[in-house]
């Protein structure tokens, strides 16, 4: 005879050991909407939970940089390909705010004030690890120093992009001095050596299969972090058309200008030449 089922413990000394390890009731407390309007709990909710995204794909490029640096590529590897599933979450968190209409969107769009997403810290930190760089943008954390310190640090780091051109050089690919020994606090602009490298990595896959991999593991998360800013555009454009965006911003004209970005450029201009 088979056993009855155990039932579920349900006495607890205090808080359930879910709830200390989830804090379920801390995060409940941080859903406060600004007006009286049913529809602004899905934006508010929506924008948290892609801050918690930003922060654990921030978490997983860094563990990547860390593991390239000491060569251990599956490390690096694992970590990325967490990151493209995370970012594939990412993505669908636009879906409870993406066919807003105007009308819906301005029932509250009062009670963001100043706020805008480029405000984001946590974001800024992603996209600085994409090698965006941008020293002006750390200005409107000046008065938070926390914070500030936080991006002046990231600022000054390699990007993940940067550490993978270290790795290769490692490995004998004719990565030049002046992309090595570049200022990483500057944006990161493409070099026909390294659309070269690259070329022939794709080229002579073979003899090349850990260097394919990471490419195409890159790839994958430029291809991701393109369809996040994509989609922004879109569910900005269909919320607001092409009015000022908060924060000072251009609103859609600002986006635009964003989703055109190549991410990892040589990674696809290489393509062309194989």
């Amino acid at each position: 005879m088979s056993r009855p089922p155990t039932p579920p413990e349900l006495e607890f000394a205090a808080t359930t050991p879910y709830e200390d390890y989830v804090r379920a009731e801390a995060l409940a407390r941080l859903r406060t909407p600004l007006s009286d309007d049913p529809g602004e709990p899905a934006f508010l909710v929506t924008t948290q939970v892609m801050e918690l995204w930003f922060g654990l794909v921030v978490h997983e490029w860094e563990t990547a940089g860390r593991a390239l640096r000491a060569g251990s590529l599956p490390l690096a590897l694992a970590a990325l390909d967490r990151s493209v599933a995370e970012l594939g979450a990412l993505n669908a968190s636009w879906q409870p705010i993406s066919r807003l209409t105007p009308g819906q969107f301005n029932r509250y769009r009062a009670a963001l004030g100043e706020a805008s997403g480029f405000q984001s810290a946590m974001y800024r930190r992603l996209e600085f690890l994409l090698g965006d760089k941008s020293r002006s943008m750390l200005v409107p954390y000046r008065n938070v120093p926390e914070v500030h310190a936080r991006l002046e640090k990231a600022l000054h780091e390699p990007s993940l992009y940067d550490e993978a051109l270290r790795w290769l050089a490692r490995r004998g690919h004719p990565v030049p001095a002046a992309v090595l020994e570049r200022d990483v606090s500057a944006p990161y602009e493409p070099h026909p050596a390294v659309e070269d490298v690259w070329q022939r990595v794709y080229a002579e896959e073979e003899r090349h299969p850990d260097e394919c991999r990471l490419g195409e593991t890159l790839t994958e998360i430029a291809e991701r972090v393109w369809r996040w800013r994509n989609d922004h555009l879109v569910a900005t454009r269909r919320a607001m058309g092409a009015k000022k965006g908060t924060g000072g911003s251009s609103g859609v004209a600002w986006l635009e200008k964003r989703a055109a970005k190549t991410v990892f450029p040589e990674l696809w201009t290489a393509r062309s030449r194989v």
